[in-house]
């Protein structure tokens, strides 16, 4: 015992005194608070920033009120010169593109036959644009040919707006279950990163020691179980150190620039990305309503869990990581052995996004949530939506009953392959360690 926590105080001191390690940690918030902020700086250019289209229309069906219906384009009318010169005139200067309207019989051929000019080929969200304005407009012409009041159609139209509310009575919103797939994606993503970051830093260690005959040293007084061991929670204590001071960093910059800038970046960002008429209506009671929803998720529990899953996922997969190291000679050697590890954590990943959004109580979400190669992601994106205890006990007894079985397998290939030199390991060859 007193072996393994040398063991693990070695591995510790180790990465921490790294260099990289040190860069790594304290850089890494400060680049991350940039990244929201650049991004929300470019979110917010590219919605303030108009662009210029000129237009010729020869159906007539713009002539009255023109394009004027649009918050990110301008429109400019080119119709009295003609679709020649307007073409020289747009291929010349500052507009971005040219939009021909022809002449034609029916309405329906003018939807057909509409062109755009342009130098460049335009952006899908322009020509959406276009589309849905001329469509509205084209539309509303299409009535009035069939002698359709418009005005009264509008007025039939109905906005139906679900309050949601538990069986007690408490009321609910929609947009909490945007913040629930924010967390629980955000969260399942941060495990299957940090998984592959830290088991490739534990591999790494391996191949290290292997290579510079360290190894040889350190096997003859301990137990190449003990030493896989050791390494494995010595990178997951310096793991669980970087978060914590990465935590103190990011809400030390988040609180200055809140005092800075008067908000936060991340709701700048979000802001920003919400369309006009939808802050409008979000009412400040629906407000005050997602913000007490959010205070009462179980943010406490799912921190808590967020660390376990991450602990035994990490010790799961690095023990796998640390097996392989002790295989090879040379990172470069370890490629054929990736995708199988991967894999599991991508197939996660994919669930979490495909399933868990629409049904995160559904069989399929349950199932990969106690699957112990898939549940440190899956689980985690389920949490947000309250799953049983039960579930939660079951699937973290499974998923460490499952590291148990596979560090004892790991150690027999830690034990053979770490002595092991200048040979290319095969499966094959893996598989009769296992039996030796």
């Amino acid at each position: 015992m007193n072996k393994l926590k040398l063991i693990i105080k070695r591995e510790f001191i180790a990465k921490v005194r790294n260099k990289t390690f040190i860069v790594m940690t304290l850089m890494s918030p400060l680049i991350m608070m940039g990244m929201i902020g650049l991004v929300a700086f470019l979110t917010k250019s590219s919605i303030d920033k108009k662009s210029t289209i000129a237009y010729v229309d020869e159906s007539g069906f713009f002539e009255a009120k023109g394009f004027d219906e649009s918050p990110t384009i301008n429109f400019e009318d080119l119709t009295e010169i003609g679709l020649e010169k307007a073409k020289i005139i747009v291929g010349e200067s500052d507009p971005a593109g040219l939009l021909y309207i022809p002449k034609k019989e029916s309405i329906d051929e003018v939807a057909k036959k509409i062109r755009y000019y342009s130098n460049d080929s335009p952006g899908l969200v322009t020509i959406s644009e276009l589309e849905s304005i001329i469509k509205k407009k084209l539309q509303n012409a299409k009535m009035l040919s069939m002698n359709i009041d418009v005005q009264k159609l509008k007025e039939s139209e109905v906005h139906v707006d679900i309050n949601l509310s538990n069986f007690s009575g408490e009321k609910s919103s929609k947009l909490i279950n945007g913040v629930k797939i924010g967390l629980g994606m955000g969260a399942g993503y941060m495990i299957m990163m940090f998984i592959i970051i830290y088991g490739a830093m534990v591999m790494r260690s391996v191949i290290e020691e292997k290579t510079s005959r360290i190894i040889e040293v350190i096997i003859s007084s301990v137990k190449p179980f003990q030493l896989m061991l050791g390494k494995i929670l010595g990178t997951a204590a310096a793991g669980l150190t970087q978060f914590f001071i990465w935590g103190i960093i990011l809400s030390i910059g988040f609180v200055i620039s809140s005092f800075v800038f008067g908000n936060d970046p991340i709701e700048n960002m979000n802001a920003s990305q919400i369309a006009t008429e939808q802050v409008e209506a979000i009412s400040q009671n629906e407000g005050q309503v997602i913000i007490s929803e959010i205070l009462n998720l179980p943010l406490i529990s799912m921190f808590v869990l967020f660390i376990l899953y991450f602990l035994c996922g990490y010790l799961l997969y690095s023990s796998i990581y640390a097996a392989i190291g002790a295989a090879v000679d040379n990172e470069t050697d370890t490629q054929q052995f990736m995708l199988p590890v991967i894999m599991p954590l991508i197939i996660g990943v994919y669930v979490g996004f495909a399933t868990v959004i629409n049904d995160p109580h559904g069989n399929i979400a349950t199932i990969f949530s106690m699957i112990p190669f898939t549940s440190p992601i899956v689980m985690l994106m389920r949490i947000p939506f309250g799953v049983p205890w039960w579930q939660i006990l079951i699937s973290l007894m499974i998923l460490f009953g499952t590291f148990l079985g596979v560090v004892w397998i790991a150690s027999k290939v830690y034990r053979i392959g770490i002595l092991m030199y200048g040979k290319k390991v095969s499966y094959r060859e893996i598989y009769k360690w296992l039996k030796y």
